[in-house]
């Protein structure tokens, strides 16, 4: 009798089983582990995350508010509760540094807020060489902020000064930048504008891209000038960005200390571009009193974060009307 065709090696009994070298898991039981360390992962990140933001961010916060009611004398550390608030507020000094911060602030919002805008809408219109227009805008950006200041302070110089050499050539009278009361704040505001206007230059043009050219189009064939397309087309469009950049330049400004610390050693002629936050430096590092810097650091929190949340609420009342 003849016997049966041998099967071939892969189709004999138990040889699949044979070849594994052990149990392999089930199909839900894999996806569950792979699941479970990619889900680990992120929240080791995360937790990285959260623990050098309040390190670095909500320590510091809390810390200044503590000092603000504490008074520290011969290494020890007592409740003061409103004496350090008392104190800044019978300071000569605070009303002087609230007026220049609110001046510095206003300056700043003709020059700082509107400038950029206008450079962004010049830059848009060139069909050629933006990347490179974007990258000279930018540039001081880049630049250290202490080197901007010293070179903003050898161009204010009123003896060879640049900027008294082209007064003097076009024939006008110089003038005292830095030494004068009356123009040393709006000096520190062209120096700060000329450093950080890059940014929200890149910003502006980004959102100005992304207005769809048939309003442009639709707007000409309506007999709308630039001015009307600008004031109708643009500013529409982009209303979004420029009540956040606007925002942010509030809150920026309030806080300025390098451009006035380094330009006119802080509080400058007759204490005219004194701010806000170099009496708070004045404080802390001049008189050694930190819960009197720690109480006006808190005013300016407090003040800053009432402007914020009164914005907010009115842009949400201005898009449901």
């Amino acid at each position: 009798m003849p016997s049966a065709p041998a099967l071939p090696t892969s189709e004999r009994p138990g040889t699949r089983a044979q070849r594994d070298s052990g149990p392999r898991p089930a199909p839900a039981r894999a996806a569950l582990l792979r699941s479970l360390g990619h889900h680990l992962s992120a929240h080791a990140f995360l937790i990285g995350a959260v623990l050098c933001f309040s390190l670095f961010s909500w320590y510091p916060m809390v810390r200044e508010f503590l000092l603000a009611f504490q008074r520290t004398e011969d290494g020890r550390t007592t409740w003061a509760g409103w004496e350090n608030l008392r104190t800044v507020l019978a300071d000569p000094a605070f009303w002087q540094a609230w007026r220049g911060t609110l001046l510095f602030t206003g300056l700043a919002l003709v020059l700082g807020f509107a400038v950029p805008f206008v450079v962004a809408l010049v830059i848009n219109e060139f069909r050629h060489a933006q990347a490179y227009l974007r990258l000279l805008v930018y540039l001081p950006v880049m630049l250290p902020p202490v080197a901007s200041v010293l070179l903003f302070k050898y161009l204010y110089d009123p003896g060879h000064g640049l900027f008294n050499t082209v007064l003097a050539a076009l024939g006008l009278p110089e003038q005292q930048w830095l030494q004068d009361p009356d123009t040393a704040m709006l000096s520190v505001v062209i120096a700060a504008t000329w450093m950080n206007m890059g940014g929200a230059t890149l910003i502006y043009l980004a959102a100005l891209q992304s207005v769809p050219g048939e309003l442009y189009e639709a707007a000409e064939l309506d007999g709308a000038g630039l001015l009307r397309k600008i004031w109708h087309v643009t500013v529409p469009q982009t209303r979004l960005v420029l009540s956040l950049m606007l925002l942010m330049q509030i809150i920026a400004t309030m806080q300025v200390f390098t451009e006035p610390f380094l330009l006119t050693n802080g509080a400058g002629p007759e204490g005219a571009t004194t701010t806000v936050v170099y009496l708070i430096y004045q404080y802390a590092f001049n008189f050694n009193d930190y819960g009197a810097a720690a109480a006006l650091g808190l005013l300016l929190l407090v003040l800053l974060s009432g402007f914020s949340a009164a914005y907010v609420r009115l842009s949400r009342t201005a898009e449901d009307a």
